[in-house]
This record gives C-alpha cells, sequence and structure tokens, in this order.
C-alpha cells in the first residue's frame, strides 16, 4: 500500500476533473449507487473534534479520519489546524491502495465542490472573486477558481493582514494576469463583487451588517463555519437569497449559517438537484457545504478508479 505525500495527492486531482467527479458522485448517489453513513463526530481535549467519515461505491470505499483542533493556531504550536488522511480500498476485495494525503483531499474537494456550484448556478460569472480569511480553504478556492472559472481579479479580506497580503502574492503567482490585493474593508469591494468565498472558523458573521452591500447576481460559497454555533453569514443575507447545500442532512446537524437564521428546510436545495436545471436569478446565491464523505469518495475514484484490478 503506497502513502501518497501531499504533492502526489494534488497530482491525482486536478481541480475541473474534480469538479465532475463530484458531479457523477452526486447522480450515483441519487441512483443509490454510492453511499455513506452520517459522520461520526467525537469530542477531543481542548475544544478538538475527530471526524470518522466512510463512504463507498461498487469499486471504491474509502474511509477518511479529521482532527480540528482550532488551539493550533495558537503562538508556538506549529501544527495545522485540520489534519486528515483517507485510507483507499478495493470495495470487491477489501484490499488496501493507498493512504491519501487528508489535507489535501479536504482541501481540493472541497474547493472543487464550490467551484462545480459556481459552474452550475453562475455557469457565465469569472469575477471579481472576494476571499475572506487567508487560510487553507481560502488559498484552495483562489487556485479552483482560477483556474476552473478564469477568475483575474481577487481580494482578500483577513484579520491579520500580512496573512492576507501574502494569500495576495501566492494568487498572483497562479496564473498569468491574476491581480490579486489585500484589503482591511470588504465594504469598499463589495458593490463590484460577483463571487465571494468565507473560509474562517469565526462564530460571528464575516460579511457585515445584514449583508445589504451584497449584489443581488452575487455567488456566495460558505465552507468555514461546520458547527451549529458557528456562522459566518448574517441571517438576513441567507433569507434574502436562494440557498443550495451539499447534503441535507449534513447542512441540518452542522450548518450554523442557516441554523441560525432559521431558514426553511423546504426551500433549501441539494446541489445535485441543481445539475442540468437552469439556474435561479434574481437574489444573491449561496452554496453552503459542511463535508461530506461522498466527497472524499469522489477525489478518491479520480485518483484510484483505473489503478484497480
Amino acid at each position: 500500500m503506497e502513502v501518497m505525500t501531499g504533492e502526489n495527492t494534488q497530482a491525482l486531482l486536478p481541480y475541473r476533473k474534480l469538479a465532475g467527479a463530484l458531479a457523477a458522485v452526486m447522480r450515483d448517489k441519487a441512483r443509490g449507487a454510492a453511499y455513506a453513513p452520517p459522520r461520526l463526530v467525537m469530542p477531543l481535549a481542548e475544544g478538538g473534534v475527530l471526524l470518522v467519515m466512510p463512504a463507498a461505491d461498487e469499486e471504491i470505499a474509502i474511509t477518511k479520519l479529521v482532527t480540528v483542533n482550532t488551539g493550533n493556531s495558537r503562538p508556538g504550536i506549529a501544527l495545522p489546524t485540520v489534519q486528515a488522511e483517507v485510507l483507499v480500498m478495493d470495495a470487491r476485495t477489501g484490499k488496501r491502495l493507498a493512504i491519501l494525503d487528508g489535507e489535501v483531499v479536504t482541501g481540493r474537494r472541497t474547493s472543487a465542490l464550490s467551484l462545480l456550484a459556481a459552474q452550475t448556478l453562475v455557469p457565465s460569472s469569472t469575477g471579481p472573486l472576494l476571499v475572506v480569511g487567508a487560510g487553507t480553504q481560502a488559498r484552495y478556492h483562489i487556485e479552483a477558481f482560477v483556474e476552473g472559472l478564469g477568475v483575474r481579479q481577487i481580494y482578500i479580506c483577513s484579520r491579520t493582514m500580512d496573512k492576507a497580503e501574502k494569500l495576495a502574492a501566492y494568487a498572483r503567482s497562479c496564473a498569468r494576469g491574476v491581480e490579486a490585493h489585500a484589503i482591511d474593508d470588504m465594504r469598499e469591494v463589495l458593490p463590484g463583487i460577483t463571487l465571494i468565498v468565507t473560509a474562517t472558523t469565526g462564530t460571528t458573521p464575516v460579511i457585515p451588517g445584514g449583508g445589504e452591500g451584497v449584489r443581488a447576481d452575487a455567488f456566495i460559497a460558505a465552507v468555514g463555519a461546520f458547527t451549529p454555533a458557528m456562522a459566518e453569514l448574517p441571517p438576513a443575507l441567507v433569507n434574502r437569497s436562494h440557498v443550495y447545500m451539499d447534503t441535507l442532512e449534513g447542512a441540518q446537524a452542522g450548518a450554523g449559517d442557516l441554523i441560525q437564521a432559521h431558514v426553511d428546510w423546504r426551500s433549501v436545495v441539494e446541489l445535485g438537484d441543481a445539475l442540468g436545471v437552469a439556474p435561479p436569478t434574481g437574489k444573491p446565491i449561496i452554496f453552503k457545504s459542511v463535508g461530506h464523505a461522498l466527497w472524499d469518495l469522489a477525489a478518491a475514484r479520480l485518483a484510484f478508479a483505473k489503478d484497480l484490478p
């Protein structure tokens, strides 16, 4: 069994192909050919969380282990907040195929999922893009949107200007013609923004006010909050938008943005049900994802389906 490095895992998961693999898994889920139980969530010391996420189809089975330790961002702790690995198996024999770098899988499949949502719900949008947060998910989303949507104008807003400036420099290196700027007040640019990614671990909304400055034609991928106590979007913005999610069960259990807004779940649409359907207009579009083992299965399928005996 091969233990894949982060670099090798990354090479196996190009964003456009991964977005297509995610759409395929959604279609297989709908016909009962891909499945995953609810993830197991176990509290750890000092507010940490262990997530255990299995999934399978007729050829591939995976189990993903994730730890989230927000205390790792404290000075003197040189560890990432999220640490993970994905064990990939042949579903027919149980043979272990590989261990993928879980941080890369999580980052790539989450941003590719946001890319798929944008391709589906705002197919003609190329930005400008506003990224709120300057961590790992912010970086992956910039890569995905530059590669998959052709975004060339990016603004990055973070509590730490130094981190925002470093990420802006990285964004400019992603492709020729990319302009990226670190900003300290998003209200200055919101009137011109059509793509927004919120990728923070905050417990209070990061969009100012009630989101009044967000355009009616804006697309928002909210990927940071993953518990009922966390929310990146103000309730008023949620309630005046078209709302989509990765899975209903995941959103109802952990999408604090939607839970705190007391959203009418009957009006919220799973992304898989929006594939091939004309996108809505007239209001902002929110895509909320909290993660699901099926998205890790999609990454494993892309990486290893051709290598099965």
